[in-house]
């Protein structure tokens, strides 16, 4: 998600980016409505839209990730569906949607496509371009993440998670440059593995120069922790447990949120569907981790009857926070 501005009649008005797995939306922050939870009804009030792009529909791959950088929006990877695939499919049945298998490689992109964010106004079609670079493999769903100025990009689990992915399943593009240079294999996605030893990347953070990947074994349905440091370039298996990580808890891949802007030491992050707030000692993060459930947040105004995802925190400048978390509903 990313904050900008777009021109609505002529004057400026706030507007909050959202790329799902199918859709690119442009919120009319302005418009947005607080909506108190009731266990016996909870309106879904639809989202005031300036734009939605349907990327299903206009034969983008489903499941891509993003980044902004330069007032720009760039889209990566994904996997292609079969043509004609129902997009009612895609969010809850993925897999019986198929791959297009002449796109990309073997339906799996590899490619980058870029959005100019700036000047865009409310009337103005989101005009999203395939980028004159591309990813030296394709990566289905893959994790994006911005380090020290270089965009660092892994790939996925597959919708079939049977097939093999394309390599360097790792790698990482310096835009002063425009180019991509492979990166070590994590040891989870190295081609050597027995076919009986498949791993799915659940979830992943990034704290300084590290990141750290969660990845569940079908073998023995263990969870496995690994880290990669750029610094260093290796991955290394940290352990089976959380707390083998050496940094806070709300840090860990269990958890994803942001430091309020206006402060150093507090972090809002969502465990599941629970709302936490955190003082973290920006000084000294080995000292105990203070937290407290905001059930003020996610006990009156998040949705409980629908499925949940998993949400992401965006801070919004000063004392601004947004929490979203999807769901998937039948309509």
């Amino acid at each position: 998600m990313k904050k900008t501005e777009m021109a609505v009649e002529g004057k400026p008005k706030p507007v909050l980016w959202v790329a799902t797995s199918q859709r690119l939306i442009a919120i009319d922050m302005s418009k947005l409505k607080i909506n108190h939870y009731e266990s016996t009804k909870f309106e879904v009030l639809p989202l005031p839209l300036f734009n939605m792009l349907n990327l299903a529909e206009k034969d983008f791959p489903f499941g891509m990730s993003c980044f902004v950088r330069d007032s720009k929006l760039y889209m990566v990877g994904g996997e292609k569906p079969k043509p004609g695939a129902s997009p009612l499919l895609l969010p809850r049945k993925p897999r019986k949607a198929g791959h297009d298998k002449l796109f990309g490689d073997r339906g799996l992109s590899p490619y980058v496509y870029v959005l100019d964010l700036t000047g865009l106004d409310s009337t103005t079609d989101l005009d999203l371009r395939k980028h004159h670079t591309s990813m030296l493999a394709a990566k289905p769903i893959p994790i994006v993440e911005e380090i020290e100025g270089k965009i660092y990009v892994l790939s996925g689990t597959p919708w079939q998670a049977e097939c093999l992915l394309p390599v360097p399943t790792f790698e990482v593009y310096d835009p002063s440059i425009e180019q991509w240079k492979p990166l070590p294999e994590p040891p989870f996605h190295e081609q050597r593995l027995p076919r009986s030893q498949i791993y799915k990347v659940i979830y992943h953070s990034v704290v300084g120069t590290t990141i750290y990947v969660l990845a569940l074994s079908d073998r023995d349905y263990s969870d496995y922790y690994y880290s990669y440091n750029v610094n260093e370039g290796n991955w290394k298996l940290v352990g089976k447990s959380v707390d083998k990580l050496p940094v806070p808890y709300p840090f860990t891949p269990l958890c994803v949120g942001k430091f309020v802007p206006a402060y150093n030491d507090i972090f809002i992050y969502i465990q599941f569907d629970r709302v936490y707030a955190a003082m973290i000692p920006s000084n000294d993060k080995s000292s105990p981790t203070c937290s407290q459930h905001l059930d003020e947040v996610d006990g009156d105004l998040l949705n409980r009857d629908v499925p949940s995802i998993r949400g992401v925190v965006v801070d919004l400048g000063e004392h601004e926070m947004c929490i979203m978390q999807p769901g998937i509903t039948d309509s």
